[in-house]
């Protein structure tokens, strides 16, 4: 009845660490790009009672054992990098990434990677994001640009009035082995890690790289039915532990109360 008292525990502080995990996707479901997060559970070790293939006193083998459980922990909280809904936004320099990719800006000295398009210009002419970090490699739109295009392939063009062509560059994305080892700092950045492998440039729409599209931005992929429905559960699941723990708690006051 203790070990149960301690099991239960593991997972009432299992499925708290989950609907953190899930109100976080939930206050993110309208931020752009921003990806979902989703803890990833696994069982503590077990006691061995009776093994499995133990000996029994008729030299037979036993075909199962008693092997009690000690509970849950959390192992890992992973992020989803599947695709993003788009939405037209009209802007010429927003920009939404169709398939694999980052877009690398440099914070302070520091380069750091994010799938949030919403890019602008900074007071000397430079596309940045949100936050006035300047998009890498440092793109100017020179002041007589009227208009701007970026291609599917990353190609970016400012023309004047008359149609005449005043900058051309080349926009390119990054990405790795495995996103999913990547650091998240906030304000939609991420930071490479040993996990997540080393950086890897290229232009959009080759090697395996996401093509852009001009004038949209990619939504979160929350899926917020979902993350609902699994609030609803580790709702339960907390709910049920802690009954564990009240059954357990009851039975040991029995226990204590009966008398010799």
């Amino acid at each position: 009845m203790i070990r149960s008292l301690w099991t239960a525990a593991t997972g009432m502080g299992a499925q708290q660490l989950n609907m953190d995990v899930i109100a976080h996707n939930l206050s993110n479901a309208n931020t752009t790009g921003y990806k979902e997060s989703r803890a990833n559970f696994e069982d503590l070790m077990y006691q061995n009672i009776v093994p499995p293939g133990d000996q029994t006193s008729t030299d037979a083998k036993l075909p199962v054992g008693i092997q009690v459980g000690m509970g849950t922990k959390t192992v890992s909280v992973q992020k989803n990098f599947t695709q993003g809904n788009f939405v037209e936004t009209g802007n010429k320099l927003d920009l939404a990434i169709e398939g694999k990719g980052f877009f690398k800006v440099m914070r302070g000295t520091d380069e750091v990677y994010t799938r949030a398009g919403s890019f602008k210009l900074d007071q000397e002419g430079f596309v940045c994001d949100s936050e006035g970090n300047r998009l890498q490699p440092e793109i100017s739109i020179p002041t007589e640009a009227t208009s701007i295009s970026v291609d599917a392939g990353g190609t970016l063009t400012a023309m004047d009035q008359a149609g005449n062509v005043l900058a051309s560059e080349t926009l390119n994305l990054t990405d790795f082995p495995n996103p999913a080892g990547l650091s998240s700092v906030g304000k939609n950045y991420f930071v490479p890690t040993e996990a997540s492998g080393e950086a890897v440039d290229g232009e959009p729409g080759k090697d395996g790289i996401g093509s852009l599209l001009q004038g949209f931005l990619e939504n979160a992929n929350v899926n917020v039915v979902e993350e609902m429905v699994n609030m609803i559960v580790g709702q339960r699941a907390y709910e049920a532990n802690s009954k564990v723990i009240k059954a357990s708690d009851e039975m040991l006051q029995i226990a204590n109360n009966v008398k010799a």
